[in-house]
């Protein structure tokens, strides 16, 4: 049972990886979408008395429209990008012909639903429930929101990783390899369509239910959805969590502008795209809106209290470490920086901090607060999907209030805890450890001082032949060994590494927002040494 629950920990942890592919588009999506639509909605344009510069017919009210557009583009495929996202993150090599299969697998396991659909009559019978049945890139099948793109993608990187190097008898050698991958999706995507034709409605009617039952818990449902959000992000399986409610109909469905959609994130930017949106639904923001107060307010109050309780002649730096940290939690809502900081070094922190996450999100449902966001919860979604949108469809301004006292609540429990305990934060070290916040320009001092990082960092993971796949997210590298026992903690911390993170054969290397620049150097370190 144990190696089970470790060999279940490394998959949902390989899966919560490739979940981050797709997703890192939707910043971009949503800025488009949200720009776009805020600055040509006609509300917005008398309201602040833009006509003459925004209203129809202008030069730039046309290219906010384009950028409407394109924005939109994004979030009516995530399906599809889901599906080649997931390929490419879960396949372990030869990603193009992963991401090439995934979308032949994707295309034709629709085309098939939209077979059987036409031969069975079922649209001209009426027998699905409304919503059922949508067009996917142009393809009239099911609706199964990113749920067809995580089944096509999981089931495409299972035979990716199982076919890519097989070998055929000499007469069909040409067909074997990597060009046996399209060949065996294409085959196995038929059935599989054939199968989600039969099975699908039964499944989207559980999903529904499942959405109305989260529904129907209220307040104390949001309380718990942010805590265990937050209490997940360790194990780097939030994705994992929180996607269903962003994306499928566990997170609720609505009817807008005639059209059914599922997934709180889903119905929120086509609420943000309808002219006919009076007040964004609270019912699916609640599951976004809450990362705000925390985010913006709250984890700058836990920095303040770490730098006042430092020790003086350590204060200046870990005021510039912290204050770094800080700004990108403020305007980026990535906060990760300072939640393992604390993490590692007192984890009472952290349990609190998780449960002032859960009580954001739930008092942000309380004052019906309906601000969305694209990845995280910074100023700068505040500012789209907020302010720009305006108070009455939004009721932004509650979490400047909410956040205020965040700031000052958070400040007060983690000053009083850290000196209550003596925790060893930023500037409180020994004499002889060095004051350190995982952040990007304390990574560049690592590197120009150890210039073999890439090499320490796959000695400290048992060495090449240990690695079965790398990866990373926002802040940590993550990885799957053969054998987590050659792992050495110590050297990977070296590194600076703000820790190691270890279940079965998944190890996560914390290093902070920096790390893409660590992966980029390992991955050409690996190829290096693959080339000799």
């Amino acid at each position: 049972m144990k190696n089970v629950m470790k060999n279940s920990f490394g998959l949902l942890q390989r899966i919560g990886r490739a979940f981050m592919l797709p997703i890192a588009l939707l910043p971009v999506a949503g800025l488009l979408l949200g720009v776009g639509s805020s600055l040509t909605n006609p509300y917005t344009v008398e309201t602040y008395h833009l006509t003459s510069i925004l209203g129809e017919g202008t030069l730039l009210n046309g290219i906010l429209t384009l950028m409407s557009f394109a924005g939109q583009a994004v979030f009516n495929n995530l399906p599809l990008l889901f599906a080649l996202g997931i390929a490419l993150g879960l396949a372990k090599k030869e990603h193009g012909t992963a991401v090439l299969a995934a979308a032949i697998g994707f295309l034709i396991m629709h085309t098939t639903i939209s077979a059987l659909l036409t031969l069975t009559k079922t649209i001209e019978d009426n027998s699905l429930p409304d919503g059922s049945i949508t067009s996917v890139c142009g393809i009239t099948s099911l609706e199964m929101g990113v749920f067809g793109g995580i089944i096509a993608g999981l089931v495409t990187a299972y035979l990716h990783n199982r076919f890519c190097e097989i070998r055929l008898p000499s007469v069909l050698s040409f067909f074997g390899g990597t060009r046996f991958v399209p060949i065996i999706t294409a085959l196995s995507f038929l059935p599989l369509g054939a199968l989600l034709f039969f099975v699908w409605p039964y499944l989207q009617k559980g999903i529904f239910s499942l959405g109305e039952l989260v529904l129907r818990s209220g307040y104390a449902g949001t309380f718990l959805y942010g805590l265990i959000e937050r209490a997940l992000i360790p194990f780097g399986l939030h994705h994992v969590f929180y996607l269903p409610f962003w994306q499928t109909g566990v997170g609720g469905t609505a009817l807008i502008d005639g059209v059914l959609v599922s997934g709180a994130q889903n119905i929120f930017f086509a609420e943000l795209a309808s002219p006919n949106t009076q007040v964004f639904s609270v019912s699916a923001t609640r599951f976004m809106s809450g990362k705000f107060p925390f985010m913006i307010f709250g984890l700058p109050g836990a920095a303040l209290a770490m730098y006042q309780t430092a020790k003086p002649e350590r204060k200046k730096l870990a005021g510039g470490l912290l204050l770094s940290a800080a700004l990108t939690s403020v305007l980026t809502g990535i906060t990760e920086p300072l939640e393992f900081t604390f993490l590692f070094v007192a984890p009472l922190l952290y349990v609190i901090h998780c449960i002032l996450a859960g009580l954001s999100y739930m008092l942000m449902h309380i004052f019906n607060v309906g601000v969305g966001m694209t990845f995280s919860g910074g100023l700068i979604d505040l500012f789209l999907f907020g302010i720009l949108q305006g108070n009455q469809k939004t009721h932004w301004s509650m979490i400047v209030v909410v956040g205020i006292c965040y700031f000052i609540l958070y400040f007060v429990i983690f000053r009083f805890l850290i000196l209550r305990f003596q925790y060893k934060t930023p500037g409180r070290e020994e004499e002889n450890e060095e004051t350190k916040l995982y952040t990007r320009s304390d990574y560049q001092k690592k590197k120009e001082k150890d210039p073999d990082l890439s090499e320490t960092i796959v000695v400290g993971l048992g060495g090449k032949e240990n690695l079965e796949s790398v990866s990373c997210c926002a802040t940590r590298l993550r990885i799957t060994v053969k054998n987590p026992d050659l792992v050495q903690e110590g050297l990977l911390k070296s590194t600076g590494a703000a820790g190691v993170i270890r279940s079965g054969t998944g190890v996560q290397v914390v290093y902070g927002p920096g790390v893409n620049l660590i992966k980029s150097k390992l991955d050409d370190y690996l190829s290096k040494e693959e080339s000799e």
